[in-house]
């Protein structure tokens, strides 16, 4: 006769309850198991990517990812926010550095794009597979961003968020809100293309690199060390001045709300 299986009991707190079906959130949920697993696999067996985890209590006492859960357990889990963060308890993962650097996964080169624009350091190449991505951000201490639950369950990420938007500006208005980035937008200091540091050049310099139109309208240019793309302050920096004073404003609203 085959053994019985053991059982543990799970409950998702807060956010971390968006990964998981409708009719098991903010429940507890039974696991049975035959073969003793980590807290992580556990928890990830339900589809929520680790790190999202800022804080795990087994029968109400802290413990790591690498606990191996037992017969009868009981398993809470808490999200990587900031209330999560500043709560006693077993650290699971180093301490992010501030401000932030960011890898992109394939699919978010506009938000790459747009992360860039308000002076963040982001990691995008178009074609890179998933184990370059935890590469990167293991290796560079880089946030992994992605849709993709699967790419946050490589053990080599240490932090990562599962974007909830799909539309590319409500995903950059979500990234800064996650990270409370507002006061650190450093708008036009990279290259949107490549993500170098722009440098102020002059505008002799500037005149065989721009359209002569361009060369005689305006006076100060910044040029990409890298790439050699050469940017000024026309229309389109009037629209993205405007597009940033909007989300600092929603910034400033979340924040006092």
């Amino acid at each position: 006769m085959a053994n019985a299986p053991s059982h543990a009991r799970v409950h998702f707190h807060h956010e971390l309850n968006d990964h998981l079906p409708p009719d098991q959130r903010r429940v507890s949920l039974e696991k049975p198991f035959f073969v003793p697993a980590s807290v992580k696999d556990l928890i990830e067996s339900f589809g929520v990517p680790h790190t999202e985890v800022a804080r795990i209590l087994v029968n109400n006492k802290p413990v790591d990812f690498a606990y191996v859960v037992q017969n009868e357990d009981s398993v809470a889990v808490y999200p990587d926010s900031k209330s999560a963060e500043s709560s006693t308890g077993s650290a699971l993962r180093p301490p992010m550095r501030r401000p932030p650097r960011f890898v992109l996964d394939v699919h978010l080169g506009k938000l790459a794009a747009y992360l860039r624009m308000l002076g963040f350091d982001a990691f995008y190449h178009n074609c890179f597979a998933d184990s370059q991505l935890a590469s990167v951000s293991a290796e560079q201490e880089r946030v992994l961003l992605t849709r993709d639950r699967g790419l946050l369950k490589h053990s080599q990420v240490m932090h990562g968020y599962w974007l909830r938007e799909t539309d590319s500006r409500q995903q950059i208005a979500e990234v800064l809100q996650r990270f409370e980035l507002a006061a650190e937008i450093r708008p036009l200091t990279r290259c949107m293309a490549c993500n170098g540091l722009l440098q102020d050049i002059s505008k002799e310099r500037a005149r065989n690199l721009v359209p002569l139109r361009v060369a005689e309208q305006y006076h100060q240019f910044r040029q990409c060390p890298d790439c050699q793309r050469v940017y000024w302050r026309g229309t389109h920096y009037q629209r993205m001045e405007r597009w940033i004073a909007e989300i600092r404003k929603i910034q400033a609203t979340n924040k006092e709300g």
